[in-house]
């Protein structure tokens, strides 16, 4: 691949985000890492080598947009779009903040939206993608996980219905992983994985298939099994995956009580 094919990445300080940066690094693309923590997006550069560039800024501001187009384009523009900056809160729809509600939204679907609305110039010159990093819950709504599952939900739809739009001009893609060990997910929320026997993939296992996506002809791609199957069957005949996710109710709540049980004592 080109050297001077460059990829901008949202999240890259995150932990899919870098692991995502790493591996187009090695498959031979210059990469221009976008997040909010300056130390590791040093670092991250450093490991990948000087070609690489960074920028450290809050995409939800006024004005982050306009200054990544302008950046990229000193670059030579880009050619791959890589949205995977994100954020989560597990707990229920009732003990939602306001502000909670608008960060999770804004992080997790509009700021994807307006920096593809930035970059598209620059992707559409090139015939580039797009790639939309949601998740698992973007096929199945999850409880304690409302606002979470309405923004990946939303960041679907639009992958779905831009890559009609833009058919053979851009290509668009949606992956979905499942749960994933990284910072986003505090420690109730890997104790219930654990009890529920749901499985959590590296944020390397992610980027692998990520790849895979990428260098196909597919447009959309979930993670893992039995994930998979579930975003299938809930497409097509809910009231089954109504029931296996109620019955496990019980469980999600104790450790929801649990987390709020523990700030509430540290407050």
């Amino acid at each position: 691949m080109d050297k001077q094919k460059l990829a901008v990445i949202t999240g890259a300080s995150g932990g899919i985000g870098a692991a995502i940066a790493t591996q187009l690094s090695q498959a031979g693309w210059r990469c221009l890492l976008l997040g909010r923590d300056e130390n590791k997006l040093q670092l991250l550069q450093r490991a990948l080598g000087e070609e690489h560039q960074y920028l450290a800024l809050d995409l939800t501001q006024p004005g982050s947009g306009q200054r990544v187009t302008m950046h990229a384009m000193t670059l030579g523009g880009a050619a791959l779009l890589v949205n995977c900056a994100g954020c989560n809160e597990m707990r229920s729809f009732e003990n939602e903040q306001l502000e909670q509600i608008q960060q999770q939204i804004n992080v997790n679907l509009l700021v994807p939206m307006l920096l593809t609305h930035h970059l598209l110039p620059q992707l559409s010159s090139v015939k580039g993608t797009i790639v939309n990093v949601g998740s698992a819950f973007g096929y199945i709504g999850y409880p304690y996980q409302s606002v979470y599952c309405a923004s990946k939900f939303g960041l679907r739809g639009f992958s779905e219905a831009l890559s009609r739009e833009l058919d053979g001009q851009v290509a668009v893609k949606y992956l979905a992983p499942r749960a994933t060990d990284t910072r986003i997910n505090p420690e109730n929320v890997r104790a219930l994985n654990s009890a529920l026997g749901n499985k959590m993939d590296t944020p390397e296992e992610v980027a692998h298939n990520f790849m895979r996506l990428l260098n196909s002809k597919k447009r959309r791609w979930v993670v893992g099994f039995p994930e998979k199957l579930f975003a299938r069957v809930n497409g097509l005949l809910p009231e089954l995956v109504d029931s296996a996710i109620i019955k496990q109710l019980k469980i999600i709540k104790s450790y929801i009580s649990c987390q709020l049980n523990t700030k509430e004592s540290s407050s």
